[in-house]
């Protein structure tokens, strides 16, 4: 049998869908996710969806892109996923070869590529050119059964909201997430200095739960930290991220964010939490293991050099 590689159709959202869920069962994935994210993809990611079909069924799938917000230039990812009945045909090769041609053109020097963590996955990486570099560990909490620990005090001057309570002007969360994000640790840096950017594809992601995602509000109306959630609509609930600033660290207050939107997602019905954290994320690590959650998986990021 024969695998072809070639770009995404509108039609092919559902089994798209369909194959991730069985892939990466611990993150969020809609149609509506899929659609939206190749529709509205900015222009300098050179964003591919590639799909790997074999008689007329799509076994495997890859996100591609440049990553446009880091500061180091040359920098790229792709995510190749095959389905786990399918796998020894080629397609994951036939998926990356495609990717690295595609980045390569469009002047990338590194493709990152994460690999579940495990021996034929990692040997599969090293046979294609890929070294590793880093890990990262996913987390689910028992959402329906958990019992939550008591989360820490509302320090004076601070007050819990929603993201839906900014829905007017979000430039705060923006600001708090831009300064969040550049102390995670990664092997491509990343800086959200674009707001109109940020807008289009963080806040308007059509999984952001912004109901469920919590804010800790200053006296003045800033963002002191958040937790911002995305969800399926169902059952299952994630962490997309969460953050303080770095003059409100050292409170609890991503304890006690996290713990405030857990509780409503379940008050809501949600059943199944996921989160993930880069294995040098100690802080986040802790909070989570605090929380209950355990890890159900794990990945390593592989890198390889282009031209």
């Amino acid at each position: 049998m024969t695998v072809l590689v070639r770009d995404f159709r509108t039609e092919d959202a559902e089994a798209v869908t369909a194959l991730r869920r069985v892939c990466v069962p611990h993150q969020v994935v809609t149609e509506e996710l899929i659609l939206f994210g190749v529709a509205t993809a900015n222009p300098a990611k050179k964003y591919r969806l590639l799909v790997a079909e074999e008689e007329g069924v799509i076994i495997g799938t890859a996100h591609v892109g440049i990553a446009y917000d880091s500061s180091d230039p040359g920098q790229s990812s792709v995510t190749p996923v095959v389905h786990p009945d399918r796998r020894g045909r080629g397609a994951g090769s036939l998926l990356l070869r495609t990717a690295e041609e595609h980045l390569a053109a469009e002047g990338a020097t590194s493709v990152y590529a994460w690999v579940i963590d495990e021996p034929s996955s990692r040997a599969f990486a090293g046979r294609c050119g890929y070294r590793p570099s880093r890990g990262s560990h996913f987390q689910r909490l028992d959402l329906a059964g958990a019992a939550l620990p008591e989360p820490p005090p509302l320090p004076p001057g601070l007050t819990l909201g929603t993201a839906a309570d900014f829905a007017d002007n979000p430039r705060s969360l923006f600001e708090a997430d831009a300064e969040s994000t550049s102390d995670v640790p990664s092997d491509i840096s990343a800086e959200l200095d674009d707001y109109e950017d940020w807008l289009h594809h963080t806040w308007n992601d059509p999984t952001l739960d912004r109901g469920l995602s919590t804010v800790v509000v200053t006296a003045d109306g800033q963002v002191a930290a958040f937790t911002v959630v995305v969800t399926d609509g169902l059952t299952t609930y994630a962490t997309g991220m969460t953050g303080t600033r770095r003059a409100f660290r050292g409170r609890g207050l991503a304890k006690l964010a996290k713990s405030d939107s857990l509780r409503r997602a379940r008050a809501a019905g949600y059943t199944d939490a996921f989160t993930a954290n880069d294995g040098d994320n100690g802080p986040m690590l802790a909070v989570n293991k605090w929380f209950g959650y355990e890890i159900c998986a794990s990945e390593v990021r592989y890198v390889r050099t282009l031209g």
